[in-house]
């Protein structure tokens, strides 16, 4: 058993990265694109790299405590309830680019 868990841990820390658990696209066509599509002028515009720029410069894990928390008029969790950090990650990603 020590075996098999010691293999677990030696392939999770060999992926290098943290895998999403949804579809980037998908959490932001369900949960972001409403505020972040140019809508809400607040709120930084998917793609929009001089809106993001500040924001990443905050570091991701700053990002994703906003959108947990909730920040100005984004609502705790973006929306989202089933995502996770990794999932909050990915989506930031996927809009700052």
């Amino acid at each position: 058993m020590k075996k098999v868990l010691a293999v677990a841990v030696a392939l999770c820390a060999l992926s290098g990265t943290v895998q999403a658990a949804q579809d980037a696209e998908a959490v932001y066509a369900r949960s972001c694109s409403a505020c972040h599509n140019g809508q809400l002028p607040m709120a930084p515009k998917r793609g929009d790299k001089a809106a993001w720029e500040p924001r990443l410069a905050k570091g991701t894990d700053a990002l994703v405590q906003s959108v947990t928390n909730g920040l100005n008029a984004m609502p705790p969790r973006g929306l989202c309830m089933d995502c996770t950090a990794e999932d909050y990650q990915a989506v930031i990603k996927l809009m700052s680019e």
